[in-house]
């Protein structure tokens, strides 16, 4: 079906469109074929409205014929033979118009001027429909741009939520690989706090499965999924890790993508806490303004140690995750100061 009948709005307006040729033809219908000013008003508009719906023809020669993949003398030929064809059905109209107007009223619009006019009659439907013709071919033009874009972006969200989702994905492996090896040390120095731990875990990636397949959970079960991921390293640390959350007004029912945090968290335990013989304090905070959620997390450092960081995996991951999420208004910053290394993730404030 033809778009323009499929909307009775856009199908007035083309109508309407239509009105400034109609008048133009009565015009010179009255100029040059000296018809009389009612008469070729009378004849003239409503054989237009008639040649208006004639020319939605053109839409389908237009689709025969693409321009971008047609030769373009075979369109223009076709195109031109269209014009001739739908001119020459539009005079017999016209004639039968004419006829008909004849017979209502004597002398309103002659079959004598219209024979007149013949010449001006087919270059008019001649020209309109070529013009109709260039019209369909600039907004199949229009819609086959405005298809591209919706593609070329469909593809980059395809593109963002694989992306994610290979990100998502890396954190399970990373986490449990380090948790495996923990659980590997104790079995050599305290068998019944390896058991604790890999009980403790199994419940851990039950949770972080359960979530893991959500777009979106409450800041609330994020910081739940990061205390149990604390609570397994104590098992490990014992006395040597210490806790400490400091938790704003309003911001546990903030929405964040599921296993954001433990990332940080992990390498807070095992790049810093873990390489201090007497261990340390770790802190979480979280503030908002309103518009904008942070999370800090703080843990102190071996000031002796050789190797800087800010690059691991986890950092990595995050920065990735919320570069495709959240693009410029998303931002992770690390830096050391004070004997201490901080994290401070700031994404948009949802609710």
């Amino acid at each position: 079906m033809h778009p323009i009948l499929k909307d009775r709005r856009t199908l007035a307006l083309y109508l309407l469109a239509w009105l400034a040729p109609g008048l133009t033809l009565a015009t010179l219908m009255a100029t040059t074929a000296k018809a009389p000013w009612g008469g070729a008003i009378c004849f003239s508009l409503p054989a237009m409205i008639v040649y208006a719906f004639m020319s939605l023809s053109s839409w389908y020669v237009c689709r025969a014929f693409p321009l971008p993949g047609t030769d373009l003398a075979k369109t223009l030929s076709s195109l031109f033979f269209a014009a001739l064809l739908s001119s020459a059905l539009w005079l017999l109209a016209c004639y039968a118009w004419a006829s008909a107007l004849e017979w209502m009223q004597p002398g309103l619009a002659p079959r004598e001027r219209y024979m007149d006019s013949l010449p001006l009659l087919a270059s008019f439907g001649v020209g309109l429909f070529l013009i109709a013709a260039a019209v369909h071919y600039l907004i199949e033009s229009l819609e086959s741009a405005r298809r591209t874009e919706r593609n070329a972006l469909e593809l980059q969200v395809l593109a963002r939520d694989a992306e994610l989702k290979a990100l998502r994905a890396q954190i399970d492996p990373h986490f449990l690989f380090n948790s495996l090896n923990s659980i590997s040390a104790l079995t050599s120095t305290d068998a019944a706090a390896a058991r604790t731990m890999t009980l403790m875990l199994a419940d851990f990636l039950r949770m972080s499965m359960n979530f893991g397949g959500l777009e979106m959970i409450r800041l609330e079960q994020e910081i739940a999924l990061v205390r149990h991921f604390l609570e397994i390293e104590k098992v490990r640390f014992g006395n040597r890790l210490v806790v400490q959350t400091e938790i704003g007004a309003g911001t546990l029912s903030a929405r964040v993508p599921p296993l954001l945090l433990q990332p940080l968290v992990e390498n807070a335990v095992n790049h810093g806490i873990a390489q201090i013989p007497d261990g340390g304090h770790l802190l979480l905070r979280t503030e908002s303004d309103g518009g904008s959620l942070r999370i800090l997390i703080r843990n102190p450092v071996d000031p002796g140690r050789t190797k800087p960081r800010g690059r691991g995996m986890g950092l990595t991951i995050v920065r990735r995750r919320i570069e495709r999420l959240y693009g410029s208004g998303g931002n992770l910053d690390v830096q050391e100061t004070g004997g201490n290394f901080v994290a401070v993730l700031t994404i948009p404030h949802q609710v």
